[in-house]
């Protein structure tokens, strides 16, 4: 037989019941706008060349040899990302100055009275900005055990290049320098490229790999300019990530590697200048997921 007070119990149990379900938050949206950013340095070396008003040095030199040969280096770098469902957007930013002594770089054809200056602390200087951006689409996704997947993804987007070089030289002599486009100065002489700008389609791929919400492991590669502004270019890299999870966003950090090669040149004669360089390093930064 049920009493009054069983009555009573029963509602109160039910109204608790129905509060529960109502303030138990919902499942996340699969298709909610995901964000993430990233701040990051790139230990670059250099190997390759550049050539400034038709002079062409060689480069080589890891990032430590830079370091240490260099009065000269500054970078800024950073990332971010958005996506919504299978499509996403992104951006990354490198800002770079390098400066490297005589001892990183070598004279390819060597005018008679004219050699790279040996009499400043740098004998050759770049600064370089690199800018992407482009769309993502998620491809082909595996899931793994739970909360674990693999997914590809294409790329495509643009990227863009600034790049001036100053040469310094050593001249000897009488040369005319005037006739060789370079400047001339009290203790030594400058070769420059006058500041050169190209943007460069890019397409690729990109694999990513959750071994648990709080692991992730990118790899990219991809390739660009064809022809239409650099002759060829290309780029791989691969990055792991670890975030700590808190309510509604993840700060973690990163390591990873990354190359980026490029070949451009304008110009003919003594008005050549261009940039033959693959870019490498170690990456190191940290990151907010939102």
């Amino acid at each position: 037989m049920t009493t009054a007070a069983g009555v009573q119990w029963a509602t109160a149990q039910g109204t608790e019941a129905a509060q529960t379900v109502r303030s138990t938050p919902t499942t996340d949206d699969p298709d909610a706008w995901r964000f993430q950013s990233a701040l990051y340095g790139w230990a670059i070396g250099v190997s390759g060349n550049l050539t400034a008003r038709g002079q062409t040095v060689d480069v080589n030199a890891n990032f430590l040899q830079v370091v240490d040969k260099s009065d000269s280096i500054a970078a800024f770098m950073g990332y971010f990302e958005a996506d919504k469902g299978k499509v996403g957007f992104y951006t990354d930013i490198v800002w770079t100055k390098l400066g490297f002594d005589k001892s990183l770089v070598s004279y390819r054809n060597p005018v008679p009275g004219v050699q790279v200056s040996a009499t400043t602390n740098t004998a050759l200087t770049t600064t370089m900005t690199i800018i992407e951006a482009g769309g993502l689409y998620e491809v082909a996704r595996w899931q793994n055990a739970p909360g674990s997947f693999t997914a590809i993804d294409a790329v495509l987007g643009f990227r863009y290049w600034n790049n001036t070089a100053d040469l310094n030289l050593n001249v000897v002599g009488a040369v005319d320098v005037a006739s060789l486009g370079i400047d001339r100065g009290r203790a030594f002489s400058i070769a420059r490229n006058g500041g050169l700008d190209w943007v460069d389609p890019v397409l690729g791929l990109r694999l990513r790999h959750q071994f648990t919400p709080s692991q992730h492991l990118m790899i990219r590669g991809d390739v660009g300019g064809f022809g239409l502004a650099s002759q060829f270019a290309w780029q791989a890299v691969a990055v792991y990530n670890y975030s700590w999870q808190f309510s509604g966003y993840g700060l973690g950090g990163l390591i990873g590697y990354r190359a980026l090669g490029v070949s451009y040149v304008s110009g003919t004669g003594i008005n050549t200048n261009g940039v033959d360089l693959v870019l490498h390093g170690p990456l190191i930064g940290f990151s907010i997921k939102f």
